[in-house]
């Protein structure tokens, strides 16, 4: 290899990969990215990129890491630069990202992470910081309690939390006459901007209640639907990519063709026009983000729960599983008839692309992977569908398998499953709950407690029972005999209800 990607040797890349068409030097900050991972490199951080190419050099973006320096000692020897590989069964396109201008790592600089977020060009800050980092309690609410809240109101020059850092930068820019920025969820939270803007009032108010009512009336707080299938870079990937550069890369960023981003248009200081490259501006985001939690993640959680259970190691191959093929269609059905009717989604269209993105095998995108933080995830993407359904006088079946294949995987660790092969954040809870026994039907219940799942809900027990049913046939007999119970391999599924 000729080096390390940087802007010094950008220009020995080969003719076929793409690279950042505007000169960098002239680029300013205008976009603060809190959650500087592998999906914002893949996501908007290619949009913004391609904003900047267009000519509208004032959107630059500082990221920040809240926790790991790892993402901040990869790039910034390279600039900040980074290769998305765009890839398909039919191949694999590089394109070099440059639109993320700085690096910070919270924990070690907070003061520089104030300092970016309360920088006037700063008009407005987007987040991937996963559903776990906005510290909600089991009721939705914020867990006021949890010990870097608590840290975060008692200190709050040196905040450790989102919360932290979004309250008192916006405490200084007041002090300061300078208009707050627009904030702009991009995690999986049902409606995620008005659910951030809630939490962080609850945590402002902790702090002073003339700050609690600036956040509520005058910042605002979009809500957005994302999707782009990420999966996570490995050492392969690495050796590949950096033999068709001919240039290191260290951390590259695997991706598929498709992606969408949908945004609810509230940006009192301004935004990039997003909507010259596809973005979907809206006035709500509701029924996309809707589709996409439930159609979308909820069956890669199905997925990812199920095909560890079955051995298979990547999305393609468990989706490739003739049982867990079948049981995404049965959960499809399930799942469109709680989703609005009236909004003009094409479900047929989207689930039918949905089958083919799951069905790449270029991705190698891991089970293990998604099976992450699912007491966090499952609320959104499946428990609210089950519930919807028994409202209705339906019933989920399927979905509430999901559940109860998230129970079954949990108590694998350390078993069939290798010890640590996911985790969650309420692991020890669990464990000292069941160890790595199969809970009861007693004991199902208080997982429901443990999650927060279907709290105070009218029809929280029928959904409790359900689960236990699903969690004796995967007692008894595992995936094959919980599949069985459903009738999956006996005829095809339904469509609609």
């Amino acid at each position: 290899m000729k080096g390390r990607l940087s802007n010094a040797t950008i220009a020995k890349l080969p003719a076929e990969a793409l690279v950042p068409r505007y000169a960098r030097n002239s680029v300013t900050p205008g976009i603060v990215h809190l959650g500087v991972g592998a999906f914002h490199r893949a996501h908007q951080a290619a949009y913004v990129d391609a904003c900047l190419a267009d000519g509208e050099s004032d959107w630059g973006i500082v990221g920040v890491s809240l926790r790991s320096p790892d993402t901040r000692d990869a790039l910034q020897p390279q600039d900040g630069l980074y290769t998305l590989a765009i890839r398909d069964s039919a191949g694999e396109q590089l394109q070099v990202i440059g639109s993320i201008q700085s690096l910070l790592v919270a924990p070690e600089y907070p003061g520089a992470v104030l300092a970016a977020l309360t920088d006037p060009r700063i008009r407005i800050v987007t987040l991937t910081i996963t559903e776990k980092a906005y510290l909600r309690a089991a009721d939705g609410s914020l867990d006021g309690a949890h010990p870097d809240i608590v840290h975060d109101v008692a200190h709050p020059g040196s905040p450790k939390t989102a919360h932290g850092f979004l309250a008192e930068s916006l405490a200084r820019r007041r002090a300061a006459g300078t208009p707050p920025f627009t904030v702009l969820c991009c995690d999986n939270l049902p409606a995620n901007g008005a659910t951030l803007h809630r939490l962080l009032i609850e945590f402002a108010k902790l702090r002073d209640a003339d700050l609690a009512r600036h956040v509520a009336d005058e910042v605002a707080f979009p809500s957005s639907m994302v999707d782009r299938i990420v999966p996570a870079t490995t050492d392969a990937d690495r050796t590949r990519i950096g033999q068709q550069l001919g240039l290191e890369d260290a951390w590259p960023v695997m991706t598929e063709p498709f992606r969408q981003w949908v945004i609810e248009d509230r940006f009192p200081a301004g935004r990039p026009a997003w909507e010259k490259f596809g973005v979907i501006m809206v006035e709500d985001v509701g029924p996309f983000e809707d589709m996409k939690l439930r159609l979308l993640n909820g069956a890669h959680s199905g997925i990812a729960y199920l095909g560890l259970l079955s051995g298979h190691a990547t999305v393609d191959r468990a989706f490739a599983d003739p049982s867990i093929r079948q049981f995404v269609d049965w959960l499809w059905a399930e799942a469109i008839p709680t989703l609005p009717q009236d909004a003009g989604l094409d479900t047929t269209a989207y689930t039918a692309e949905l089958a083919d993105r799951f069905s790449n095998t270029a991705l190698a995108h891991r089970t293990a992977q998604i099976a992450n933080d699912g007491s966090q995830k499952l609320p959104q993407r499946i428990v609210a569908s089950a519930l919807a359904r028994l409202e209705a006088g339906l019933l989920p079946e399927h979905l509430s398998l999901v559940v109860a294949a998230w129970i079954a995987a949990c108590a694998a660790r350390g078993g069939a499953l290798p010890e640590g092969h996911f985790t969650d954040p309420l692991d020890a809870a669990l464990g000292d709950l069941f160890g790595r026994n199969l809970p009861t039907a007693e004991t199902t219940a208080a997982v429901f407690d443990l999650a927060g799942f279907a709290n105070g809900h009218t029809e929280r027990q029928r959904l409790i029972e359900f689960v236990a049913t699903h969690l004796v046939h995967f007692k008894q007999g595992g995936p094959k005999l919980a599949f069985a119970a459903l009738g999956i391999g006996n005829e095809p599924p339904r469509l609609a209800d």
